[in-house]
């Protein structure tokens, strides 16, 4: 029953029932409530009778279980008394025990002075009331003359105090303007709207005072004010999303209704009706807010299934390092030591070595492991794509950007971002890369909010970067953030050691995944693959040996020694004395490989790509072939020509 507005909340601590021998004196049904707790303090025996209540039961009750539907007009009628001390309505209906209604008049006083929320309430029977009313009527129909006159004018001076307790109730503000748009009465929530007094408002055009200019401050002509529009037209008119101004100059949306007042056919004015609707558009947006944010994690979500579903349908070489050679040993103690912490990991070593692997080894070993490992293949993003596909962009940022995305680093967010040929970063990316790694922040493209991110990098090349930085083709700076803890990826023939296992290992897998004979390979097999150089590394030796599952040749003797032929061909290249077991330097090998890109440059033409092409022959990713050549300064195009 305690009213929300004006009436601030007051905590008052609760009044204890007073004696009832005064209430019980009065002539008419009488309650006395605690409007705060809406509690019954006392009741009358007439209050028992009207409500077919024992008067024991009543008291400690609700008030507003008296009047069940109500709640509303009571709270109304509770503030209109409090702020007035005293209120009467005969709006309210008393539900009986017996389950008939009974139409009441309500006078109501506010009792004990000062902040107290105690109110009396007397209660009448209406039926009753017209009942004596009628016979009194009668009696004074038959004096006449003046006394019936008198009749009328107490007949409406009760309406429009009827009319004005509903206005002074109503939460809503109100107000009426004439023909002209002066105002004529203002109602006190209006009052309370607005922030001016009745008396400052009447007589002036309401339009000017609270609705001469848009939001944006530009004006609003008058003539197109759908408030007046209401009696030029005689049609009501309603209007969702407004704004009126207040007294001190602030603005605030409004909706109102504009109704016409009629006089023979004619409108002589409007009654408006308004509400400030400040807090629902402030609800509208956080809720539009909220679903933009929605959309956001659920595009964010859609991209992390797409790429957990891309990583689930591709081909990994391993599920785990295969080996057994100091080197394996060797790295799989370095990727103990680092997983557990959040150092950035640089992964050096030749294409086809498993850098990848060790990579995913990392992070299956760290804190991150229950978010994703998203992988960037640096050499196959177009330039000007780099920074849209790190850092993600905005709708409209560039031609083609329909729609905001979300970049590979807030993809990775709470996870581990694999850079693989970290090497082909452009050099102008690097900057805001670098920044990236120092304070874990960044912008989208088009976008001036700065978001942070947590993601540890794990980057791999097999590009000498501490020269290139020397050269100023790679920052030095990026290079020594980068390369926190250095792990190498060692190639296959220095640990020929592993070769028996990664081969078998890849028959199994082959067999399965070909629907092929499993078979064991021979001791000259064994042989015969270590004497190899596998300038490929382990992604050459898996190519050879799933070739040999399809055909179904179970002899290595054929492919092997074609590979040899085709070595030894190469007028360029030294003698195979590294097959026998003898070391080779750094130098030569370089110059073994060197040799062996420009022999299969001779045998496609100088093609790179396609499945015709050098990429497909050397078992690398094309791209990868492509900056090999680029490093050995080894000209493609020379190669055409000769074909030609």
């Amino acid at each position: 029953m305690q009213p929300t507005q004006p009436t601030p909340v007051r905590h008052q601590p609760v009044t204890r029932a007073p004696s009832s021998g005064w209430i019980e004196q009065l002539p008419e049904a009488a309650l006395l409530v605690d409007a705060d707790n809406d509690r019954i303090l006392a009741a009358n025996s007439a209050m028992a009778r009207l409500a077919g209540i024992d008067r024991q039961s009543l008291i400690g009750s609700a008030c507003t279980g008296l009047f069940p539907g109500q709640r509303p007009s009571l709270i109304a009628f509770t503030e209109e008394t409090l702020f007035r001390n005293q209120g009467w309505s005969r709006d309210f209906s008393l539900r009986h025990r017996d389950g008939h209604s009974v139409d009441l008049e309500i006078s109501a006083a506010r009792t004990g002075g000062g902040e107290s929320l105690t109110l009396l309430l007397l209660l009448r029977d209406s039926q009753q009331l017209r009942t004596l009313r009628e016979r009194h009527e009668v009696n004074r129909y038959h004096q006449g003359g003046l006394l019936e006159w008198r009749r009328v004018e107490e007949l409406f001076r009760d309406m429009e105090r009827e009319n004005q307790l509903i206005l002074h109730a109503v939460g809503e503000g109100i107000y009426g303007v004439d023909a002209e748009g002066r105002t004529t009465f203002v109602n006190p929530a209006a009052e309370r709207m607005l922030g001016w007094r009745a008396d400052e408002l009447m007589g002036r055009v309401m339009h000017r005072v609270a609705h001469h200019s848009h939001e944006d401050g530009s004006l609003y002509p008058l003539k197109d004010c759908p408030i007046y529009g209401a009696f030029r037209e005689a049609a009501v008119r309603r209007v969702d999303e407004d704004y009126f101004w207040r007294k001190d100059g602030t603005g605030f949306p409004v909706e109102y209704t504009s109704t016409p007042i009629l006089d023979s056919g004619h409108p002589i004015g409007a009654v408006v009706v308004f509400r400030d609707i400040s807090a629902r558009l402030e609800a509208r947006d956080e809720l539009k807010q909220a679903l933009e944010e929605v959309e956001s994690l659920k595009r964010r979500l859609e991209m992390e299934n797409a790429y957990l579903q891309e990583e689930l349908s591709a081909e990994h070489h391993f599920h785990e390092l295969v080996g057994q050679s100091e080197a394996i040993k060797g790295i799989v103690r370095r990727i103990g030591l680092v997983a557990p912490t959040d150092a950035n990991v640089l992964i050096t070593g030749e294409s086809g070595t498993g850098k990848e692997l060790i990579a995913r080894a990392i992070h299956q070993a760290s804190e991150r492991r229950d978010r994703p490992l998203i992988r960037v293949n640096c050499a196959a993003i177009p330039k000007d794509l780099f920074e849209s596909e790190f850092f993600g962009h905005i709708k409209g940022a560039f031609t083609g950007a329909v729609s905001d995305r979300v970049g590979r680093f807030e993809l990775a967010d709470g996870g581990t971002l694999f850079l693989d040929e970290v090497g082909e970063i452009p050099l102008e990316l690097q900057g805001k890369l670098l920044r990236v790694l120092q304070d874990q922040q960044f912008e989208r493209v088009g976008e001036n909010r700065t978001r942070a991110v947590d993601v540890r990098v794990i980057a791999a090349t097999n590009r000498d970067l501490k020269a290139e930085s020397r050269e100023r083709t790679f920052r030095e700076d990026l290079y020594f953030r980068l390369n926190v803890f250095p792990i190498e990826s060692v190639p296959l023939r220095r640990r020929v050691e592993d070769i028996p296992l990664l081969a078998q290992e890849f028959v199994n897998r082959a067999s399965q995944k070909f629907n092929r004979p499993y078979f064991q390979l021979r001791n000259r097999d064994v042989e015969l693959l270590s004497a190899y150089s596998w300038p490929g590394n382990v992604r050459e030796l898996e190519n050879v040996i799933e070739r040999l599952v399809i055909t179904g040749d179970t002899k290595l003797d054929v492919e092997l020694s074609g590979a040899d032929e085709d070595s030894a061909s190469t007028p360029t290249r030294p003698p195979a004395r590294h097959f026998s077991g003898e070391l080779m330097t750094e130098q030569e090998l370089r110059r073994l490989e060197k040799d062996n890109l420009i022999r299969a440059l001779q045998m496609t033409g100088g093609r790179v790509f396609g499945d015709d092409g050098a990429a497909v022959l050397l078992g690398v990713k094309p791209t990868t072939l492509t900056s090999r050549l680029k490093k050995m300064k080894v000209d493609c195009r020379a190669f055409r020509d000769a074909a030609e």
